[in-house]
Parts: structure tokens; C-alpha cells; sequence
């Protein structure tokens, strides 16, 4: 199995797409001003007391407070607010975490009221982004996340990811963690650090150390509440951390800034495959080029096909996601119907993994199959589903099939799934119905060219259209693009793109800016 990521770097967001076999499997998308990201950290301030919750709200920021709950401040809370409060009173030099006196741990049946008041500032993290109506879920028991190790203040053990089976790998780990770390730190040491080496994995510590010492100066440091004290790496660099794997074939990449902060964190982590990354300098858009637009158009939205004219209705609503098998048109099984639906079932199994994946569904998913009369056939889509979702990274449960044929699924939840919307507004009558003679868009095209080379002084641009409109304009020897070139200057550029609808057009300038050429009419 081939694996490549592809990484679409554009003014507004960086989407990040893994292709296996050249099928797009995985979606990652965050807004480059996006704040409230997963593993930010905050120094925020108690707006309200939640006895009955046993919970607080807090002010991060947000336009809707933060929830953290008692048991989410941690066992070391005590510790670490004792050293907030130092931290804040001292503006002139910072305390030493190592010299620090660690306090009790936290009463797990304590109370929020007897341990927090209305307008004190604490240190927080977010463990869940804002999803629907809800704001941010917050935690106290605050960590640095890297790409082997997890460092963790105020907590002074060593563990070791159960997945890493071989006990003598485990214990060179601790063994190793134990002698590098600075006292008053804890660690998690990841799955991916089997086998490493003590000077990678000394790196690594050593830059999650200044994480904390940068966060720590931004503390003593602040003047308003609340205040980002921590924020996770570049939004690229972000995704891929997670996704990153050293059997990935390609990485490409079409902003040359972002090209070179993910060169250089696959230099640190893994030297070897630096090569791997590549900056993608051709005219097309980088997701047409791999045929990642038209994946995305196929695999979103309500209705699903994925063989042989069988198809999944996937519905999504506030509690749960539902997921309906259908057989549609498709040819029946010679053997019967319970073959047919033994069939349609495994590749609805199939396509149904992926799309957890892809669309990065999470809490509980009721899938209705097709209804199976033998026992064997049932526990055969059982086993498939729970091998298809071993690819998966986040935690996950799946229950065998109920009797009505019903089968459950909880899938870890930390930010709103994927929704991309594939049907497309008409761009030309905004759904009025009627529009203006199409035989006349090519003239329309003209005249905003003629309005931005000769009125607004714009003599280099590109114009984004639909592929069969591009394919229009630049049929014949003495092409309508020849003819705008000859006229209005060379500096012009024809890209199609598979984004667009089909009477639809942006203009771009060079440096990736959009040129707002829309008309009033347009806007309405």
C-alpha cells in the first residue's frame, strides 16, 4: 500500500488530505486564524460556579465560556495553582518548577466550590473545541504534546504506551526517560518512540521543556485575562504531527513558507526521510492535480455510492450519527438474497470505515445493514468492520449486531466532524431560476479583464474556472485566450479548477490574493 499526504495551503485554512492507493481516507482542515485548537492553553478567569455540575465556566476567550470539570483539574492542581500565583506575583523572576514543593494531590470527591472562587485566574487546556451550541472543554491537568513524548509539569512518573508490547523495550524505556527528565516532570513516552535512540528522544524533551518555559514567561507576563499562553504549532505542522508516518511515500506541499517548516520538522524527527517532502509549483490547483477535488465531491454529503450501485445514507443529528444501508440497483447475487446481502453489507463495512476517517465522525454511530438470517454472516461483518477500523487513531468501540440488525459505534470525539457541502448554488441566477444568455459568459469574462487590466492598472492575474469552460477558452490554434492575451497582455492565466461551478469564476492576483470582481447583483 502506497501512502502520500498532500497539503493545500490556502489564505484562509491548510487542509491536509492522506491518500492510500491514491483514495482519500483522511481530511484534516483548521483555519489559519482558527484560536481554539486542541492543546492550546489558556490563563484564564472563573466566570460562574457550577455546584450541581460540580463544574465551572471559564472565560478563554471564546463568545461562549469554556466548561471544565472538577475532575478535570487534575491531581496536581494544587501544585500547579500554588505556582501560578508565585509566578503572577513575581514579574521579575520566574520560579523554579524543580526547586518546587509538590502538593497533596487532589480529593477525587472534593468539590468545585471548596476549591475554586468566582474571578480566580488559572491555567487551562483545551481537550475538545467548541462543537455546535457548546464551548470549549477544558482541563487543568495541562500537558506538551510532541512527537515521541508527552511532557507533563507537576507529575513525576514514567509511562510507558501500552501498546509497545515487548517489556524489555518498555523497560529500556522508563529506564532511559528516568534519567534525562528534570525533577517535577512526568512523561508519557508514545507508541512511535520504539526503538529510538536517547539523543532523539533527549531532543525532543529538551524542546517540550522550552514550550513550558515560554508558557511560564507568558504568565508572569500577562496584563489582561484571559490570555493564550501556549499555542500548538503551525496549523501544517499541527496536522501532520499526528499524521506523519515514516512509510509515507511523498509529501507535497504547494506554499513554499509551509514547505520548509515541514521539511524541517521531518528533518528533526526523521532525518532520513527529508526527501520525501516536495513543493508543488504547478498552475493547477494541488488538490485537482491528484484528483483529491473530485474524491471530495463523491465523498461528502448525504447520499454515499460505493459499489455496484449500493449506497449509504449517512443523516447527522445533535446526539448521534445514523448510517442506512442500501442495496439500490445493483444486480442480484446468484446465490440468493442472503449472499446479496452478505455482499452489500462487507463493502458497506468497508466504504463505512473510511468515512468515519474522512469525515472524522465521532460520539455514537447507529449503522442499519441489510438484514442477515445466519449467525455466521453476521459475525463475518462484525470481524471485517473491527479490522477495517484497526487503521483508525482515534479510540473507538464497536458492539456486534443487535437482533433488528442494528450495529453500534463509539468513535472519540474532539472536534466537530468534517462537513463539506457538495451541492453547488447556481452562481449566475442565486437561485432566481432564470439567467443571462450563457453563449454570453465568455463576453462577461472579457469585460472584467478589460475592467482589471486597463481601469484598475492589474496586468498579471489568473482566472479560476470551470474545467470545461477552461477547455472552451483555450480550444482551436487562435484560441479566445490568445485573443485576451493578444489584447490585454500575456500576464493573463487560464487555470481550471474542479472547485468551481460551472458559471462560476475568481480571479486571482500573484500572490494568491482573490480580486473581488463580483457585480452588486452577484452579491445579493
Amino acid at each position: 500500500m502506497t501512502s502520500e499526504l498532500v497539503v493545500d495551503v490556502q489564505p484562509k485554512e491548510v487542509s491536509i488530505a492522506l491518500l492510500e492507493d491514491k483514495s482519500l481516507v483522511e481530511l484534516q482542515s483548521e483555519g489559519r486564524n482558527l484560536s481554539f485548537s486542541v492543546g492550546n492553553m489558556y490563563l484564564g478567569r472563573i466566570k460562574k460556579l457550577m455546584p450541581g455540575l460540580n463544574a465551572c465556566f471559564v472565560d478563554v476567550g471564546y463568545e461562549k465560556d469554556a466548561f471544565l470539570h472538577y475532575l478535570d483539574l487534575g491531581p496536581q492542581f494544587n501544585s500547579l495553582e500554588k505556582y501560578v500565583k508565585q509566578t503572577l506575583s513575581d514579574k521579575k523572576k520566574l520560579p523554579q518548577i524543580t526547586k518546587a514543593t509538590i502538593l497533596p494531590d487532589l480529593e477525587k470527591d472534593g468539590t468545585v466550590a471548596n476549591t475554586l472562587k468566582v474571578g480566580q485566574e488559572v491555567v487551562v487546556q483545551i481537550v475538545k473545541e467548541p462543537i455546535s451550541t457548546k464551548g470549549p472543554r477544558l482541563t487543568s491537568e495541562i500537558s506538551f504534546a510532541g512527537r515521541y513524548l508527552v511532557l507533563i509539569p507537576f507529575n513525576d512518573k514514567v509511562s510507558v504506551s501500552q501498546k509497545i508490547k515487548s517489556s524489555e523495550e518498555r523497560a529500556r524505556l522508563k529506564q532511559l526517560l528516568m534519567s534525562i527528565k528534570p525533577k517535577n516532570f512526568g512523561v508519557i513516552v508514545r507508541t512511535v518512540a520504539e526503538g529510538k535512540r536517547v539523543a532523539e528522544l533527549d531532543g525532543e524533551l529538551k524542546v517540550l521543556l522550552k514550550h513550558w518555559e515560554d508558557a511560564v514567561t507568558k504568565i508572569q507576563k500577562a496584563t489582561k485575562f484571559p490570555t493564550l499562553i501556549y499555542e500548538e504549532t503551525s496549523r501544517a505542522v499541527g496536522l501532520l504531527r499526528d499524521l506523519f508516518n515514516p512509510s509515507f511515500e511523498n509529501i507535497h506541499v504547494n506554499d513554499e513558507a509551509v514547505f520548509h517548516e515541514i521539511k524541517d520538522y521531518v528533518t528533526l524527527i526523521a532525518p532520513d526521510r527529508a526527501g520525501i517532502v516536495k513543493l508543488y509549483r504547478g498552475q493547477l490547483p494541488i488538490y485537482d492535480n491528484f484528483g483529491i477535488t473530485k474524491q471530495i465531491k463523491s465523498s461528502f454529503g448525504k447520499t454515499v455510492s460505493y459499489k455496484s450501485g449500493a449506497y449509504l445514507i449517512i443523516e447527522h443529528t445533535e446526539a448521534l450519527h445514523v448510517v442506512d444501508v442500501n442495496s439500490g440497483n445493483r444486480t442480484k447475487n446468484a446465490n440468493g438474497q442472503e449472499a446479496n446481502a452478505l455482499e452489500v453489507n462487507l463493502g458497506a463495512a468497508d466504504e463505512l470505515a473510511r468515512q468515519l476517517r474522512l469525515r472524522d465522525m465521532g460520539g455514537i454511530i447507529v449503522v442499519d445493514f441489510i438484514d442477515m438470517n445466519e449467525a455466521e454472516n453476521r459475525q463475518k461483518l462484525y470481524e471485517r468492520m473491527c479490522a477495517n477500523m484497526q487503521k483508525d487513531r482515534a479510540r473507538h468501540n464497536i458492539l456486534p449486531l443487535s437482533k433488528f440488525g442494528l450495529m453500534q459505534i463509539t468513535r472519540q470525539r474532539v472536534r466537530p466532524a468534517m462537513d463539506v457541502n457538495t451541492t453547488e448554488i447556481c452562481p449566475t441566477c442565486f437561485g432566481k431560476g432564470t439567467i443571462k444568455s450563457s453563449i454570453l459568459f465568455t463576453d462577461t469574462l472579457e469585460s472584467k479583464i478589460d475592467y482589471l487590466v486597463n481601469k484598475l492598472k492589474i496586468k498579471k492575474f489568473s482566472l479560476h474556472i470551470h474545467p470545461y469552460i477552461a477547455a472552451y477558452i483555450n480550444q482551436g490554434l487562435v484560441s479566445l485566450k490568445r485573443k485576451w492575451q493578444m489584447k490585454y497582455g500575456f500576464g493573463i492565466k487560464i487555470i481550471p479548477s474542479q472547485k468551481l461551478a460551472f458559471l462560476e469564476y475568481v480571479f486571482y492576483d500573484p500572490q494568491g490574493e482573490e480580486i473581488d470582481m463580483k457585480e452588486e447583483f452577484e452579491i445579493k
